[in-house]
């Protein structure tokens, strides 16, 4: 049995719906968002500062500041610090669906984890996206398509020398637009229960 999944996602591919059904069949934890609280818990810092550096690259990283100072470092580095010890912590407890901020890259070294990358179709996304805000515009929906996943990917690369997204970092990667969200729920969880 698998006691942790983790789930990077493109932005609109349903990555949180999925983790969430699947964390609710197996009688898991379900982590997103919950990881930023906890973090700011942590680290006496306020949630809305979180959410502003939440999955992206420190803003203006220098040679002068020293990689081996955590109190020098910009404050996005200090926070992906942070949430990466409570990441930790979450996965030594196991049974959990962590979803997002490159949970897959901090617990690698992890037994019984399954790594997943949800991805869908641009029109599917956009589909998706409007049907959960329908008071948001299409334009505007399409540009956030474009600027999330846009800083997935650098902050993917940034803390972890992987290109997001690229199958061979993940134990499978699904399509959502492809398979729809409650079969790829079914093979995650089919998976999870089979013994290694």
């Amino acid at each position: 049995m698998k006691k942790i999944i983790t789930i990077s996602r493109e932005f609109g591919a349903g990555g949180g719906t999925i983790g969430h059904a699947v964390a609710q069949e197996l009688g898991y934890e379900y982590y997103d968002k919950e990881i930023i609280l906890q973090a700011a818990r942590s680290a006496n810092l306020d949630t809305e500062t979180l959410l502003k550096w939440d999955e992206r690259v420190p803003a203006n990283f220098g040679f002068a500041q020293s990689l081996f100072d955590f109190y020098n470092k910009p404050l996005g580095e200090k926070i992906y610090a942070i949430q990466a010890q409570v990441i930790r912590k979450i996965g030594e407890k196991g049974n959990c669906v962590i979803v997002g901020r490159n949970a897959d890259d901090i617990l690698k070294e992890y037994d019984n984890t399954l790594h997943v990358f949800i991805s869908a179709d641009s029109y599917w996304r956009m589909e998706h996206m409007q049907a959960k805000m329908p008071d948001v515009s299409t334009s505007k929906i399409a540009e956030e398509l474009r600027t999330i996943d846009r800083a997935r990917k650098k902050y993917c690369a940034y803390f972890t020398n992987k290109e997001f997204g690229e199958a061979s970092s993940y134990d499978i990667c699904l399509s959502s637009s492809a398979l729809g969200i409650q079969t790829c729920v079914d093979i995650l969880c089919k998976i999870a229960r089979e013994e290694a």
